[in-house]
């Protein structure tokens, strides 16, 4: 019983939402989010004005932003408007811990986002069976080669 209602004042006083994951998984605006999908402690999932859609069986580490909306514009006084765009992760992708996923990507299939990487930009597109790492990201060649 005392779990329970620490638990509810713990949501309450964070303005967070109970999810399927964890109280400590910050679930903002209605992603689609799909079967089998596993979100680690501290990560943040914000569909807020956008579309975000997680596909079957990805793996979000710990400690991952993936965030539709680019307010960085509109904060220095260049914009007047917050800049949202659409996320896709398609079935099968992994995102590494301490990664950044922005609005206007598109993740491939059976694709691996290192731990560490940005992905930030216009009309990112991520092949499928892909490796993505770094800042400013690369796609490894060669990841799914078995010869």
């Amino acid at each position: 019983m005392f779990k329970t209602i620490f638990r509810k004042l713990i949501l309450y006083f964070l303005s967070l939402s109970d999810n399927q994951f964890h109280p400590m998984v910050f679930i903002k605006g209605d992603p689609l989010i799909k079967h089998g999908v596993y979100v680690g402690l501290f990560s943040e999932i914000n569909a807020t004005g956008g579309t975000l859609i997680l596909g079957d069986n990805c793996d979000i580490a710990s400690f991952v932003s993936i965030n539709v909306a680019d307010s960085h514009k509109k904060t220095l006084g260049l914009s007047t408007s917050i800049k949202r765009g659409s996320i896709v992760l398609e079935n099968n992708v992994f995102v590494g811990s301490h990664s950044f996923i922005g609005g206007c990507v598109h993740v491939g299939h059976h694709s691996v986002i290192g731990a560490g990487t940005i992905l930030v930009g216009d009309d990112i597109i991520i092949p499928p069976y892909s490796l993505v790492v770094g800042s400013p990201y690369k796609i490894k060649e060669g990841y799914y080669d078995t010869a």
